[in-house]
């Protein structure tokens, strides 16, 4: 193994109280709506799964949108005004002071970089992925962005994007990261090892499984 690709957002990184659901009902009464905190995560959940991706997994601001939109609506705050709601949201979204680190980020990245392992980043969405690890002080030695590459996961193109900057190949590398089909089924179909980082304990039976990134190293092989 030489190196270890991750997915950012609830893989790395925490999105804070404004994007929570408070955060979400707060902004939805600026708007004009009324949105039950309570309702988020089954909204969450629901518009994940009615994400319509683009055929050609190009990536699409619009599409963060519409996601977005769908949680409102979700919510309670199924009405014209919807549309606007969610579109301050998505720019929420790539505030990078408004998502901190999980505690256990920062010491497992410095083991594995004590192991000689180079490390990069992919994620889908609209940030400007470099400036986040500016601001988040993460030593990678690659961060690769969906809006600026043009590509979303599990697109192929996006994962050999991250193996030629690291001048490594498939086979050397590990991906982690939360979402099933984006990050393990993605990175598998390379021929890469993955890990599906599950801190909520929503698929308890999935191979690979870890609980926590600290579960890492000892998951790579990799001796105290």
């Amino acid at each position: 193994m030489r190196a270890v690709l991750f997915d950012v957002d609830f893989t790395l990184a925490l999105p804070g109280p404004e994007l929570g659901p408070e955060g979400y009902r707060k902004l939805g009464e600026r708007h004009g709506l009324t949105l039950d905190p309570s309702r988020y995560e089954a909204a969450r959940q629901a518009a994940i799964a009615s994400l319509q991706r683009h055929p050609e997994l190009e990536h699409d601001d619009e599409l963060w949108i519409a996601f977005t939109e769908r949680i409102v609506r979700g919510m309670g705050g199924d009405a014209d005004s919807a549309y606007g709601c969610a579109t301050e949201l998505v720019a929420v979204w790539e505030q990078h002071d408004k998502f901190t680190l999980y505690e256990d980020v920062l010491p497992v990245l410095e083991e594995l970089r004590g192991h000689g392992l180079k490390l990069g980043l992919i994620s889908n969405g609209s940030r400007d992925l470099d400036e986040f690890v500016r601001h988040h002080a993460l030593e990678v030695d690659c961060a690769i962005g969906s809006r600026a590459f043009g590509r979303t996961k599990p697109h192929p193109d996006i994962f050999r994007r991250a193996l030629t900057l690291l001048e490594v190949e498939a086979r050397e590398t590990a991906m982690v990261g939360d979402s099933y089909e984006d990050d393990i089924e993605g990175a598998r179909a390379l021929g890469m090892q993955a890990f599906l980082l599950d801190r909520d304990g929503r698929h308890p039976h999935e191979p690979g499984r870890l609980e926590t990134l600290l579960a890492l190293p000892a998951a790579l092989g990799l001796a105290k």
